[in-house]
């Protein structure tokens, strides 16, 4: 029998441990040696994406811009394993108080617009990708950032209710949030009928299992392929499911991708920052 498969994360909040206890029960099931893995939680994504070179641990869970630094940083030998449906289709949200009068990206222009933490893909390196290719760029905004976190790549959300907060507090005009966030407000009716949506990115994707093409497909094939099966009908699964916020594992959509990594080179993210 194999050794177990060392998957990597971040520990951006204490429900992490569960959330990966119960996928770690869910792999270690009898009948498929295989499959089985163990985890390891780091404190930052530098240091997950440093671990994933050295050889640590096999498979990372990176944020969008975790896997593009795992890319540039190992001249494109990794592989892209698996994500969630979740991270299909993620946008950033511009959204401003009620009754403001904005719509649309150029009505941001000569705004106050505040951003999250510098090393959230969604909420501070995308926004001014996607406006700059609107006709808006940084020159032309007022930008005030919220450096919260900084490591964890906006995992937690802190950065952005600190943007929101200024925004209620008429410090900004326009706060640049992620679609999850946006949604998990209105879906928890949290501050209804305080803010509107002004504008909103094209689809690009977040998260990705990220493996060193050094690894060799026998190892993570019968873990992906388990992770692909996890069922939402089936309860036990749905549990983990929904603590990782997703409905179902997909293949990777690696053009979803491709916005990032123009952001990157535009506004010249470190690849190791």
């Amino acid at each position: 029998m194999s050794d177990p498969l060392i998957v990597g994360a971040v520990a951006y909040t204490p429900n992490v441990v569960p959330i990966w206890e119960g996928i770690r029960e869910y792999f270690d099931s009898a009948g498929e040696p295989d499959a089985a893995m163990d985890f390891v939680l780091y404190s930052n994504y530098g240091r997950l994406v440093t671990s994933l070179i050295a050889g640590h641990i096999d498979v990372a869970w990176n944020t969008n811009l975790a896997y593009v630094r795992t890319v540039m940083q190992t001249d494109g030998h990794c592989v892209a394993l698996a994500q969630r449906d979740t991270d299909v289709g993620f946008t950033t949200v511009f959204v401003a108080p009620s009754g403001s009068g904005l719509s649309g990206p150029t009505s941001i222009a000569g705004k106050r617009l505040a951003l999250g933490s510098a090393d959230s893909a969604h909420a501070a390196i995308l926004p001014l990708h996607y406006l700059t290719r609107a006709g808006v760029p940084p020159s032309d905004l007022q930008v005030i950032r919220f450096d919260t976190d900084i490591g964890k790549h906006g995992d937690t959300g802190r950065s952005e209710l600190d943007a929101i907060e200024a925004m209620l507090a008429g410090e900004v005009d326009v706060a640049a949030i992620g679609s999850s966030t946006w949604e998990a407000m209105g879906r928890d009716e949290l501050m209804a009928g305080t803010l509107e949506e002004v504008w909103r990115t094209d689809g690009y994707c977040h998260c990705m299992f990220t493996a060193l093409d050094t690894l060799p497909a026998q190892r993570y094939t019968p873990w992906v392929d388990k992770l692909l099966a996890m069922d939402w009908d089936n309860p036990e699964h749905r549990r983990i499911l929904e603590l990782e916020g997703l409905r179902r594992w997909v293949r990777p959509h690696l053009d979803g991708y491709e916005p990032l990594f123009a952001a990157v080179e535009e506004q010249g993210v470190d690849p190791r920052w």
